[in-house]
């Protein structure tokens, strides 16, 4: 079996199609969590602890004084807490909501009823019917 015979088998192997549309559908799932906490959550943090904009909010560790945390990263060193402070809730969102989805599918598997038992085969009966006559 040559090598692009080995990958095209392996390529087109159910489990590797079903990984990779599960990462492309997180990817864009991801995106669509980053733009709700930057967007929507992180804007309301912000005007709760009583700043504008929470992704500004750093320390700077080469002395510089900037406004924005682009000035002072081109400035120097910074400590940008408040970028930790959104991916770290991004994190948990996802998190969340992927212990959502799973808790869903288990509850589905178990609401879901066994199969029937398979049916005794014939000759399974017979013999049963031979060992029980046998032992009178």
């Amino acid at each position: 079996m040559s090598m692009i015979d080995e990958f095209r088998e392996f390529a087109l192997k159910g489990n590797v199609v079903d990984l990779a549309v599960g990462v492309i559908i997180g990817a864009a799932f991801g995106k669509i969590v980053d733009s709700l906490v930057a967007d929507v959550i992180m804007p309301l943090v912000g005007m709760v602890v009583g700043g504008l904009d929470f992704s500004n909010y750093f320390i700077p560790l080469a002395g510089q004084t900037a406004a924005t945390l682009v000035e002072a990263k081109k400035a120097g060193a910074v400590l940008a807490y408040g970028s930790f402070i959104t991916v770290a809730l991004n994190f948990m969102i996802l998190a969340f909501i992927i212990f959502i989805m799973v808790r869903q599918m288990n509850r589905f598997r178990r609401a879901a009823p066994p199969p029937p038992p398979a049916p005794t085969p014939e000759e399974v009966v017979l013999l049963r019917e031979i060992r029980d006559n046998l032992r009178r």
